[in-house]
């Protein structure tokens, strides 16, 4: 019997499967989905980590959740069909339908990462919940993957519409970009440094060849999205 950092049972796949109802009888296919590379590591007679399916998930979800924003918005335009999606599919919000599945209990992290609040996190728990997208769609179908994708964001999407900060900064900052025949903005690595359980980003913003904002996070989409919306604060305070 294992234990979590915080005493409660580790999850196993097959009890994963059997609370969640989930249409898996490839539990060798689930178990990979929820193995980080951490536990690689430390268990090297595990074969493979959950990277590539995460790759896969990541497309899949990217399908599911336009499908379903053009079905359910048959009006709305193409841009905010796609600010929409991206708000559907970031880090932050398939980390927190990772949480309402309580996934965080069932992932397979080595130790260090366990010691480093793993489960926690918002890049793991996304990474898990896309690497499970994608094992879902492997042992079934597209189908099965819509309905059990749907009845999570069916809630979310109609409340997208609500929010202000819809607009991703990065969306934002390419329509300004264009709109003054300035080109699409190129996102710089300029350091990525620390352990693999406290990686760290620091971007930088480049348009038409000139430097403006910096961002710094724990995984790229988080440092690319601060580095976007300094660059906003710095073109609305100059255009001001």
């Amino acid at each position: 019997m294992n234990y979590i950092s915080n005493g409660e049972r580790e999850e196993s796949p097959a009890a994963l499967v059997k609370r969640l109802n989930l249409p898996f009888t490839d539990l060798l296919l689930l178990t990979r989905a929820l193995t980080h590379r951490s536990f690689i590591n430390e268990h090297p007679e595990a074969l493979e980590d959950n990277e590539r399916l995460e790759f896969l998930g990541d497309a899949v979800l990217d399908f599911v959740a336009g499908a379903w924003l053009y079905n359910h918005f048959p009006e709305m335009a193409e841009g905010e069909l796609t600010r929409m999606r991206s708000a559907l599919v970031c880090t932050e919000q398939l980390a927190e339908f990772a949480r309402i599945i309580d996934l965080g209990a069932a992932m397979r992290l080595g130790h260090g990462e366990e010691q480093a609040g793993g489960r926690q996190r918002d890049v793991l728990l996304c990474a898990t919940f896309e690497a499970l997208i994608g094992a879902l769609y492997l042992q079934n179908d597209i189908n099965i993957v819509q309905g059990f994708f749907h009845s999570m964001i069916e809630n979310v999407g109609e409340q997208l519409l609500l929010r202000s900060d819809l607009q991703d900064p990065k969306s934002r900052l390419q329509e300004w970009s264009q709109g003054h025949k300035l080109g699409i903005p190129q996102y710089v690595i300029l350091q990525a440094s620390g352990p693999d359980h406290d990686r760290r980003f620091e971007i930088e913003v480049r348009i038409n060849g000139k430097v403006y904002g910096h961002g710094v996070g724990h995984n790229k989409q988080a440092a690319t999205r601060l580095a976007a919306q300094e660059t906003l604060a710095i073109i609305e305070k100059s255009e001001s």
